[in-house]
Parts: structure tokens; C-alpha cells; sequence
């Protein structure tokens, strides 16, 4: 349930939102009459425009909407689990099993028989993370996830350097570099239809929890007297972790690993809403959406003979964000 107070910055979202994807679907190196491409590819007409826009404009800027709200929402319900303004869905180690996952099958040369093995690998790393993730947190509160999660992220990092030491290949390991930090250049519609059903369920089972996100906000001995199930197969941590490992785990399998925008959004956004982690989640989500989408503007824009990759582009967007805060927070206690 929206809440009234939230209309206004829910609208403005957005309405941002839709001119930026607008935006994302008429600019590019190739000069496009957007209206006219629309209508052939709705059409089924082959005409260069509609190849353009259909086949590489529309696969980037759908991704950059649905990844950007996973990344978005997952942030805020992780922040308000957890009660901690600096989780983001890192923590889970769900990103450092997709990234495995893709590094193997460029390491094994899958990568060259098919062009679905690469985001085919880092789902099925992202999944066999999210069952090493359940079966190590078990019964246990968040103090376990947070160690369970570093200890997954930390063991995946490990074996992805390794395997990137390991490759024959320097070309090989160059590409792998490039696809870790993360890009939405050349995605197809197959990568889309890859993404999006993970990415759509997560959102959707992470949703389920804001209420109990609400009552979690009084302390956990209050939400259970309020009829919410902590643990256990239906519990609020069980929907946490395996909607945000499922959302996250399909968009980096087909992105690579996009930092910072799950812990810049709702950090950006929690003064607006109230401090209250039900009103944070979908601002988060179109937040999100918006952040990605503007970033990969700003990637094209800024891109020379080599592309700026986007994972490092919003990395230097949200560093200076909390250098702000903490120097903010020093002046506050002086």
C-alpha cells in the first residue's frame, strides 16, 4: 500500500524515469526518428531504424530500468532487515557467485559456443550461492547472514581472481576484467528474456516483507509479537535473502557486478520518506531505475574509443555521496 505523503516523490520519479528512458531510446551514434522506428518495429518492418532501436537500444534501456529498481529496492529491504544504512546487496554474496559463475565459462572457453552460457553461468552461480547462503545461515538471526554473506563474497572473490590468474589467455582475462565491473553495451532482447522473470519474482517476494520491515524497525522481539515469522521457511529472512539473491543474481548475470546504487538510493531517498522502510521500497526501486539510467547516459556521453564501464561509473558517483555524509555526521558531533 502507497502511502499519500509519498505521491508527490513517487510521481516525480517516475515521470524522470520515462524521460529517461524515452531519452535512452532516441539518443545514440545513429540519428533515428524515434516515432517512425516505433511504428515499424511494431509494425515488423525491418527498416534501419527499427533494427536500432529494437535490437540495441531497447534491450539497454529496459535492463537499465529493471536492474536499477532490483538494485534499488534490494538495497532498501536489506538496509531496513539488517538496521543499517550501509547494507547493500553485496552483503549476501549473491553478485561474487554470478561474477564466479561467468568467469568460469570464459575460463573453460564455454563463452565462445554460445553466446546464452555466459548469462547461463552467472544464474546458475548465483543460485548455487543462494544455496550454500541458506544452508550455512540455517536458523540463525542477521549477525549470521552478515558473516555467512562475507564469507561467501570473500570465498568467490578468491576464486575469481584465482581463475583470472589461472587464464592462458591475457585477451581472456582482459574481457573477463571488463564484463566484472560491469556494462549494459550489447545486450540483446535474449538477455532480457533471461533477466527479467529473476529480477520480476525477487522484487516481488522482497515487497511481500514491508510491513514486517516496519514492525523489524522496533526490534525483533516486537515483530514477533505482532504475528510476523522471523525464521523458518516462510519467514521474513528467508523472503529477504532468496528475493534479493534471486533479483540480484539475474541481473548480474547478464550485467555484471553494478555497485553502489543499492546503497546511494535509499540512503538518498530515506530522508523523504519518513525514516519508515515500507515508504523507502518502491522510491528505492524507481530511484534506482533512474540512477542506472542516467549513468548509462553518461557512459555514452563520456565514452571515447573505449567505453567507460558502468559499474565504475557509479562507483565514482556514490563514493563522494558518503564522503559527503561523513563529513556531515564530523560536523554534527563538533
Amino acid at each position: 500500500m502507497i502511502d499519500r505523503r509519498d505521491y508527490p516523490l513517487i510521481a516525480a520519479l517516475a515521470l524522470s524515469v520515462l524521460v529517461m528512458l524515452v531519452l535512452s531510446l532516441a539518443w545514440g551514434d545513429s540519428a533515428v526518428s524515434l516515432p517512425s522506428a516505433l511504428r515499424d518495429l511494431m509494425a515488423g518492418r525491418h527498416s534501419v531504424g527499427a533494427i536500432i532501436v529494437g535490437q540495441l537500444r531497447l534491450p539497454r534501456a529496459i535492463l537499465g530500468v529493471s536492474i536499477g529498481a532490483a538494485l534499488g529496492l534490494c538495497g532498501a529491504v536489506m538496509q531496513g532487515y539488517l538496521r543499517n544504512p550501509l547494507a547493500d546487496p553485496g552483503l549476501l554474496g549473491v553478485s561474487g557467485g554470478a561474477a564466479l559463475g561467468a568467469v568460469l565459462v570464459f575460463y573453460t572457453g564455454l563463452a565462445g559456443v554460445s553466446a546464452l552460457l555466459l548469462p547461463a553461468g552467472g544464474l546458475a552461480g548465483a543460485l548455487l550461492a543462494v544455496v550454500l547462503l541458506l544452508g550455512l545461515v540455517g536458523q540463525g538471526g542477521t549477525l549470521v547472514l552478515l558473516l555467512a554473506g562475507a564469507a561467501l563474497s570473500s570465498f568467490a572473490a578468491a576464486l575469481t581472481a584465482m581463475a583470472m590468474n589461472l587464464m592462458p589467455s591475457p585477451y581472456a582475462a582482459y574481457e573477463v576484467m571488463r564484463w566484472v565491473m560491469g556494462s549494459l553495451t550489447d545486450r540483446t532482447l535474449t538477455d532480457v528474456s533471461i533477466s527479467l522473470p529473476g529480477t520480476v519474482a525477487g522484487c516481488l517476494l522482497m515487497l511481500t516483507t514491508a510491513r514486517a520491515l516496519d514492525a523489524l524497525a522496533l526490534g525483533d522481539e516486537v515483530a514477533e509479537s505482532m504475528g510476523f515469522r522471523l525464521r523458518g521457511l516462510l519467514g521474513i529472512q528467508t523472503r529477504v535473502v532468496v528475493g534479493a539473491a534471486v533479483a540480484v543474481g539475474s541481473c548480474v548475470a547478464v550485467s555484471g557486478a553494478i555497485g553502489f546504487v543499492g546503497l546511494v538510493v535509499p540512503h538518498l531517498l530515506r530522508p523523504l520518506t519518513g525514516h519508515q522502510p515500507s515508504r523507502l521500497l518502491l522510491p528505492s526501486a524507481l530511484g534506482g531505475a533512474l540512477l542506472l539510467l542516467v549513468a548509462d547516459a553518461a557512459v555514452r556521453l563520456l565514452s571515447g574509443a573505449t567505453e567507460i564501464q558502468i559499474g565504475v561509473l557509479t562507483a565514482l558517483i556514490g563514493a563522494p555521496v558518503f564522503f559527503h555524509r561523513v563529513i556531515a555526521m564530523r560536523r554534527s558531533r563538533a
